[in-house]
């Protein structure tokens, strides 16, 4: 068995992949009830603790999980992002959200994993001019871990249906060669997932429709491989039903194609705020999704005023079912809360295939130093 625990879990992106690659995923922490309810639904066999992290001590998280100092094959978090993104225009190192990677170094103090995993947006690197990386080395070394290295990973090369960057750190203790996860995926010798070949079997709905249980309406042997794929271990489709949005922006859409944006709605029908806006700026807004092309990035709020979530033939937004299968979440996952908590639970989570594919790469590592695995 090769063990792990995550830390920042949320719904459970990184715990999902990880279980996918091999991994028994033995505890789990966050302190968000909704993310709580989701990743105890779907992960029933690990413990979740929730609680703050500022509060979880290291003996009390190695209790929980079974295990003594140092017998962890792989401790992975993702402490929050929102202080490092590109989105927050008020970001940088003054957001107390920007130092919680230092409870991340003070649980490794306290737990000695073999190797440690940890994601986050690609805006670290700009933020105070990388100033949270630099912490970040220089803490996992002065802990004893020889080997560190990042590498900006895109999601799209891992087969996720989605434009999406994350920088991914690992380290470890005895010095070993770490390796990376190439992504066979190029856009062209092997192409992406498309949009179409991600959603394309789902229930179509008006806009407003839509229950939280429905039947699959395109029998498997029909689906493409990655629609197999999600459907797997699931009967029903689940948190499916598109928001109801003003008959003002019903409007709006029926002027706008696949693959356009606002620049498509007639000057009449434009926000007041974006009848002034230059024809360079709010470049995904009011998008209409293209069923040959990938998403842009799944964000917390799949508002259609704030970015490209219309789906490609429908007049409507896309549903939470639909945002989480373009983050490859597999359709057995079951999201809980009202859904706005839904959307920021897959909004904020990495996407499972990118992190199998990390959870592979540490695998094929460990096995290089001589580990013992048994998958």
């Amino acid at each position: 068995m090769i063990t792990s625990i995550d830390l920042f879990a949320g719904a459970g992106g990184l715990s999902e992949g990880f279980r996918q690659a091999g991994f028994t995923v033995l505890a789990a922490n966050d302190f968000d009830k909704y993310s709580a309810q989701t990743f105890r639904t779907v992960h029933p066999e690990t413990v979740f603790i929730e609680t703050p992290v500022q509060q979880l001590s290291p003996e009390d998280l190695l209790t929980k999980a079974g295990i003594s100092k140092g017998e962890l094959d792989c401790l992975v978090g993702g402490p929050p992002c929102q202080a490092f993104s590109v989105y927050n225009h008020q970001r940088g190192m003054h957001d107390e959200r920007s130092g919680l990677f230092r409870e991340y170094l003070r649980l490794v103090n306290g737990i000695q994993p073999h190797w440690v995993v940890m994601e986050n947006v690609t805006g670290m690197t700009s933020v105070a001019d990388g100033q949270a990386i630099r912490e970040i080395e220089k803490g996992l070394k002065l802990l004893g871990y020889k080997t560190f290295e990042y590498r900006i990973l895109y999601a799209e090369n891992f087969g996720v249906p989605q434009e999406r960057r994350r920088i991914i750190f690992i380290a470890n203790r005895n010095g070993n060669h770490i390796f990376w996860p190439s992504g066979d995926r190029d856009g062209v010798f092997k192409p992406f997932t498309t949009i179409s070949e991600a959603i394309g079997d789902l229930p179509l709905l008006a806009n407003g429709d839509g229950t939280e249980i429905q039947a699959y309406c395109i029998p498997v042997k029909e689906c493409s491989n990655f629609q197999r794929e999600m459907r797997k271990g699931s009967s029903y489709v689940y948190n499916h039903v598109a928001p109801a949005l003003s008959s003002i922006n019903l409007e709006r859409m029926k002027h706008i194609p696949q693959g356009g944006s606002w620049r498509d709605i007639p000057m009449r029908l434009l926000p007041a705020g974006m009848k002034k806006a230059k024809r360079s700026d709010h470049t995904k807004r009011y998008g209409r999704l293209s069923p040959e092309g990938l998403s842009s990035t799944i964000l917390t709020k799949c508002d259609i005023h704030w970015g490209c979530y219309i789906h490609p033939y429908e007049n409507r937004t896309i549903t939470v079912r639909e945002a989480a299968r373009l983050q490859s979440f597999p359709d057995r996952y079951i999201f809980q809360g009202p859904r706005t908590e839904q959307y920021r639970q897959v909004g904020n989570a990495v996407p499972p295939l990118l992190a199998k594919a990390v959870g592979l790469s540490v695998i094929k590592s460990m096995m290089k130093e001589g580990k013992a695995i048994a998958i």
